[in-house]
């Protein structure tokens, strides 16, 4: 017997799981973890030759009562910065910033890094399931379209 499983991304989670997958994402993607000391100093110099860009993570919502308001982490590649937050609502979002680059442009790098996160993060979540439920992953493959084709086993013993 066999089945097709299409997972649709909600991400409900304590912000080190969240903040996990924004790590493992960026850091496929190239972009390295900036210092929040950094950051803010990076800012105040290039307050006027920045554009940004604020997205809202799409059908995500980080609702657990531990999370403290204003959390967010930031990554950086290529002088452009994205920073993932936590607003007041629980819901995470994404301010993208850089010198000379469209909004478009921006809007468009915050879109896949936020996209990847989600797809970490449910990954993630997904595997540590079916570990716990003593599936064995039998093939794992990524497509072109960066979308993860599973294979997995269980056995009734």
């Amino acid at each position: 017997m066999s089945c097709v499983c299409i997972l649709t991304p909600v991400v409900i989670a304590a912000w080190p799981a969240f903040s996990a997958a924004v790590v493992a994402a960026a850091n496929s993607l190239g972009y390295v973890l900036v210092d929040e000391a950094v950051k803010q100093s990076q800012k105040s110099s290039n307050q006027n030759s920045d554009r940004e860009v604020n997205l809202e993570i799409a059908n995500s919502e980080v609702v657990t009562s531990v999370l403290g308001r204003d959390q967010h982490i930031c990554v950086t590649r290529e002088e452009v910065s994205v920073t993932f937050s936590r607003d007041a609502r629980g819901r995470a979002s994404v301010c993208v910033s850089g010198p000379g680059r469209t909004d478009d442009e921006l809007r468009a790098i915050g879109q896949e890094l936020s996209q990847r996160v989600v797809q970490k993060y449910v990954y993630q979540r997904l595997m540590d399931e079916m570990q716990s439920r003593q599936f064995t992953v039998v093939e794992e493959e990524l497509d072109g379209n960066q979308a993860i084709h599973l294979k997995v086993r269980h056995w009734d013993g």
